[in-house]
């Protein structure tokens, strides 16, 4: 009897964890800094309106960042995991006695938008926050609620691409946005290097868990759908505020 000849595999061949983390970050390419309003807005071609619009629609997905953090750690089994996450819902929601640096991301980006001119209260009631943005940030956190956390903590590497949006704004910004106060850029200048912390976390737990090829492209469009939560924030920030 001749021998049984093992049929050649046909699944897809894994990329190797380099290339697998290539071509994550060539998804850069599609990372809001490249919208039209974000070209204008560091260009120093947005009004002060358009400036405020932004800020004030920023601010929902600022405040969506610590529930959906909270969604990981809820869905999260690892301690470890956990406890490294968790670093980040405080950053954001602040910490200690919660004053100065422990006041956290979501109060300095409310000095940036006191130092554009906007309203505390009208701020943290929402007022400005319009429906698509709205609509797009609660589908980030509705995905990262329902997902495996692991895809949850895939969707956060758009901040693989952060760290220069903010050198941008930092650069640009005094320069063309005076009547801005200085110290209201205090949120841009603290994200630089805790992004690239946040950057290390979430890129080892993709590379660890997305090991086959269908894996893979699945973390490709996750990080896709937060791109285009991003991007859609954009494309209604620059519809809301034509001038």
């Amino acid at each position: 009897m001749a021998p049984v000849r093992p049929v050649p595999s046909t699944r897809p061949v894994p990329w190797s964890t380099q290339e697998f983390e290539a071509r994550l970050r060539d998804k850069g390419a599609g990372y809001h800094i490249h919208h039209p309003f974000n070209v204008r807005l560091n260009s120093g071609l947005c009004s002060p309106a358009q400036v405020r619009g932004w800020i004030a629609n920023r601010f929902y997905y600022q405040w969506c960042i610590p529930q959906k953090d909270a969604a990981v750690l809820a869905n999260c089994p690892d301690r470890e995991v956990r406890r490294e996450w968790m670093i980040r819902l405080l950053d954001h929601d602040g910490q200690g006695d919660f004053e100065g640096d422990n006041a956290g991301g979501l109060e300095a980006w409310t000095q940036l938008a006191l130092a554009a001119g906007l309203d505390r209260d009208a701020l943290w009631r929402l007022d400005h926050v319009q429906p698509a943005v709205r609509f797009a940030c609660d589908a980030y956190v509705n995905f990262v609620r329902h997902a495996p956390w692991q895809e949850a903590v895939c969707s956060s590497l758009t901040e693989m691409f952060a760290p220069q949006i903010h050198k941008d704004r930092l650069a640009t910004w005094p320069r063309h946005y005076p009547w801005i106060a200085a110290d209201g850029l205090s949120y841009f200048r603290s994200r630089i290097p805790l992004a690239q912390r946040d950057v290390d976390h979430g890129l080892a737990v993709t590379l660890a868990h997305f090991t086959t090829h269908e894996q893979q492209l699945r973390a490709l469009d996750i990080l896709q759908f937060k791109l285009d939560v991003l991007w859609s924030m954009l494309d209604a920030i620059e519809k809301a505020y034509p001038q």
